[in-house]
Order: C-alpha cells, then sequence, then structure tokens
C-alpha cells in the first residue's frame, strides 16, 4: 500500500485516519472507531461500508 495514497484516505463512515492492515497478501484499510477493516483487493482500497468487515482493534493490529 502506497504511504501516499493511505494518507489521503480516510474512513467512509466519521472521516478518521486508516491503518493498513496486514491480515493478507494485499491487506486491508481498517478503522479503530468504527471497528471496521475495508478490503484491498488488486491493490485498490474497497471503501464501501457493505464491503467491510468488523474487526476488533484490540486484538489485530497493524
Amino acid at each position: 500500500m502506497d504511504s501516499r495514497l493511505l494518507d489521503v484516505l480516510v474512513c467512509p463512515i466519521c472521516k478518521g485516519p486508516l491503518q493498513h492492515l496486514r491480515t493478507s497478501a494485499e491487506g486491508e484499510l481498517a478503522c479503530r472507531r468504527d471497528a471496521l477493516a475495508y478490503p484491498i483487493r488488486d491493490g485498490i482500497p474497497v471503501m464501501l461500508v457493505d464491503e467491510a468487515r468488523k474487526y476488533d482493534p484490540e486484538t489485530e493490529t497493524p
């Protein structure tokens, strides 16, 4: 994930910062405030709430 892109993207719900989770080869972008993780597919972040999964910010770390 390009760090410049991560600096520009925000959570579509709360507009808060995102963290790159390395849960798979491409990873996910996670919002700690909303406890949602958005998938990255073919290098493109899918920032749709319907595509996000719930995650536990206390147990899953970047």
